[in-house]
């Protein structure tokens, strides 16, 4: 006699695939995040998902409505930022990131908070003081390249970092914070980030411009 053996929970075993990211300017299917590229819009501080052949049409330095994100990240060795400068940007959280923007005119410094990226004020005074001690400062792309700086947990890290990577810290601190501390999640989650981050890195002496 033979016999149909069922299958309990099939459906269980069927997932349904996720809807796959687009360009935002061509709508042609693009790799999963973080393996596609980026393009930054300084008037409206967005960032927009792209494919490659969008973006090459947005120079990282050009003048344009947006400017592509580039892509290098380095760990920055021997950077130097004493606690009284750091103090000096009034930032209540461990974590910020500084970068000169080309529409203002300015250096401008954002922390990661519940409510998303909050600006710190930051004088030019400071700024030149920084690069002056850091003269890798001096390269960085006006917008779309950030000095993002970890001190979580008594850490001291320095990196230039596309400005995507910010955002991304800002995102995963807005969607996973809970509470008045934060709650165990998103600091695990942190954490993470910054160890990846830390291991795809390469290392530069912040001294050489």
């Amino acid at each position: 006699m033979s016999t149909t053996a069922r299958v309990p929970g099939l459906r269980g075993f069927i997932r349904e695939r996720a809807p796959a990211e687009r360009c935002e300017l061509c709508s042609a299917e693009l790799s999963p995040h973080p393996h596609h590229e980026h393009l930054f819009e300084p008037s409206s501080r967005q960032i927009h998902c792209s494919c490659t052949p969008c973006a090459i049409l947005f120079p990282v330095e050009a003048e344009k409505r947006y400017r592509r994100v580039p892509r290098r990240l380095w760990y920055l060795q021997g950077f130097a930022m004493s606690d009284a400068q750091w103090e000096s940007l009034a930032i209540p959280v461990n974590m910020a990131f500084l970068h000169t923007s080309a529409p203002a005119g300015t250096i401008r410094a954002f922390y990661p908070s519940p409510a998303g990226a909050t600006e710190s004020m930051l004088t030019l005074e400071g700024w030149d003081e920084m690069v002056a001690d850091n003269p890798i400062l001096a390269g960085m792309v006006p917008d779309v390249e950030a000095l993002l700086v970890n001190r979580v947990g008594g850490a001291r890290d320095h990196y230039l970092a596309p400005i995507d990577k910010c955002f991304e810290l800002v995102g995963l601190i807005r969607i996973s914070w809970r509470g008045l501390s934060g709650g165990q999640e998103v600091w695990e989650r942190i954490d993470t980030f910054f160890a990846e981050l830390r291991s795809a890195a390469q290392e530069k002496g912040a001294v050489h411009a």
